[in-house]
């Protein structure tokens, strides 16, 4: 029993600290992550005894959720409605690295996160999703999953903040457009 309650905290935690590391204007302390939790400070570090620890986990995490919400989405929804909502949680995985930047950089720099690693496992998935697209016919076929990623970028280093929400979407949207085939004519 104690297992299952440990990995809940942990879940409870990484779901907290994702929440604050997305909503703050820089890294918020580990204190007030385990304030937010409900949780003692001791309770923080016993499953993430350092920063980068809890770091890793999030953004670790954040990208287990992109990769397999390609594959899930498209359990769900044709491949272009895959797409867009896969687009919404890369601007979730953007936006929790809001609070966690420097850190972030610093483990990228020491190698202790591999950037190149992550740049692979989210072009799979949007070539996962960009495959199934052209095979419904509701995507572009001379789309390449790097040009996906490059926009994405754009559109969350313009409209990176919560309060920017409604800009992104346009954004999102307009690319959608732009991701789908041209008509052809009657």
């Amino acid at each position: 029993m104690p297992r299952a309650d440990a990995a809940r905290n942990r879940d409870q935690l990484l779901t907290v600290a994702t929440r604050v590391f997305m909503s703050a204007d820089g890294e918020p302390s580990m204190r007030a992550i385990a304030r937010e939790a409900g949780v003692g400070i001791a309770t923080l570090y016993r499953h993430f005894p350092t920063r980068e620890s809890l770091v890793d986990a999030v953004y670790q995490d954040q990208v287990v959720r992109l990769t397999s919400g390609a594959r899930e989405l498209l359990g769900h929804l044709p491949p272009a409605a895959s797409m867009r909502r896969w687009m919404d949680l890369f601007g979730d995985w953007i936006a929790a690295k809001n609070g966690m930047l420097d850190t972030l950089r610093a483990m990228i720099e020491s190698g202790q996160i591999t950037h190149a690693q992550t740049r692979t496992e989210l072009l799979t998935a949007i070539t996962t999703i960009l495959d199934a697209g052209r095979t419904a016919g509701d995507l572009r076929s001379d789309i390449a999953a790097g040009d996906i990623a490059a926009a994405l970028i754009g559109i969350f280093t313009v409209a990176p903040r919560p309060e920017q929400k409604a800009q992104a979407n346009r954004l999102l949207n307009l690319l959608m457009d732009g991701l789908r085939p041209a008509a052809r004519p009657s």
